[in-house]
């Protein structure tokens, strides 16, 4: 079987189709994986393709913000969404695949696959398109309606709407001919049942499958990291690619916090979130990145923006989280998290205090016996090979 796999957005969004990508591929299925560039991910041995947008370095102009964000909407994001929509469609007709799977900001992969027979199947990194009565698209807001949570999910499809020129221009590379049998397609959610129980009311349709987590990764030969996670209680913080607001004054507060509680700091500056520039002290270790899975397992807690990826794997540590989110479904995973007893309330990047982020540190002793038992079930998950049957299903 043939599977063509797509993909965009920053590492969170990357890492579980690298993680689907491996486990399909072991199974002895030709797998191709198209990804932005300058992910930061290792696709060493995988057949990757470029969707030739980047986000690392839309990050690095645009910020995170909003407000940035509108005002280049049509000078820089929309040639960039055209990009990647244009490059979705030309693998899908190149490689010929017999099943596509999606992630939601590829806008032009299921229609693509439609309109030429093939099944598709879409990840929903963040269970934001299936409707449910359970909770409100978590993009939308993360105040429960009650009975207006179903409604929410409408002003989440906006998107194909937005894009809609760049949309037509990437189905225009679609070869002319009769239209084939419409393929058939699924949703899968790789999250892990642990943290989001399946909602009662999502349709037959629609898989959970349990994260898509890769095979831990050999961390480099680092004398100094090692010295630091071994000798003494830390706490990890990193925020990603969330470059928004006073990045040096949050580093300063999470420090001073983890002071105030007897706790030395791990600190990732990931694309710009933290700036620890200048600190030097036995108490304070900085690093761009490091491998999650060799070093979360050894913190007290982590600190961080409440990606998906991130919250998948701080829970799989069996640590507690302390969520400071920033924008789209952070706030969502906050209070996921928050509600199953693994961290305490989130707090929004813009109220992040000294006095509040020691409290919450504090708190995180009352979610540590919960965070152990929701790690050790997590590890036993394999999301990626439950994944693997739905497409074998799918195709077959």
């Amino acid at each position: 079987m043939k599977i063509l796999l797509l993909t965009a957005g920053t590492r969170g969004d990357v890492e579980p189709f690298v993680a689907l990508a491996r486990s399909v591929g072991a199974k002895g299925h030709q797998v191709r994986l198209g990804v932005p560039d300058h992910s930061g991910v290792d696709m060493a041995g995988l057949d990757a393709v470029s969707l030739h947008m980047d986000f690392a370095q839309l990050i690095s102009d645009q910020g995170v913000s909003p407000r940035n964000m509108a005002t280049t909407f049509r000078r820089v994001i929309r040639p960039a969404v055209g990009r990647l929509l244009s490059a979705a469609v030309e693998h899908i007709i190149s490689f010929a695949p017999d099943v596509v799977v999606y992630h939601p900001k590829v806008l032009s992969a299921p229609i693509a696959a439609d309109r030429v027979g093939i099944p598709s199947a879409i990840a929903e990194t963040v269970p934001s398109l299936t409707r449910t009565r359970e909770f409100p698209a978590p993009y939308i807001t993360s105040v429960n309606l009650g009975p207006l949570n179903r409604a929410t999910y409408q002003a989440a499809r906006l998107a194909t709407l937005m894009f809609r020129r760049e949309l037509e221009a990437a189905l225009k590379i679609l070869p002319a001919g009769p239209k084939r049998r419409a393929g058939t397609q699924v949703s899968m959610v790789p999250v892990s049942p642990q943290l989001l129980p399946r909602p009662r009311d999502w349709p037959t349709t629609v898989h959970l499958t349990g994260y898509w987590a890769g095979k831990p990764v050999t961390a480099d030969a680092d004398a100094e990291l090692e010295d630091f996670i071994h000798s003494g209680n830390f706490v990890y913080a990193g925020f990603g690619s969330m470059k928004a607001g006073d990045a040096r004054g949050r580093g300063e507060i999470i420090i001073n916090a983890a002071r105030r509680s007897g706790l030395k700091v791990l600190v990732t500056t990931g694309w710009g979130g933290l700036d620890i520039s200048g600190t030097t002290s036995d108490d304070v270790l900085i690093r761009d990145s490091v491998a999650h899975d060799h070093v979360l397992p050894r913190a007290t807690a982590a600190i961080h923006h409440g990606g998906a990826g991130t919250v998948h794997a701080v829970a799989r540590a069996g640590i507690p989280s302390i969520v400071v989110p920033f924008i789209g479904d952070q706030p969502f995973w906050g209070n996921v998290l928050h509600r199953r007893g693994l961290a305490p309330e989130p707090i929004p990047y813009r109220k992040l205090t000294v006095d509040r982020l020691t409290d919450a540190l504090g708190q995180t002793e009352n979610c540590r016996d919960d965070a152990m038992r929701a790690g050790e079930l997590i590890r036993k998950e394999d999301g990626a090979a439950a994944a693997a049957e739905v497409l074998e299903n799918l195709a077959g």
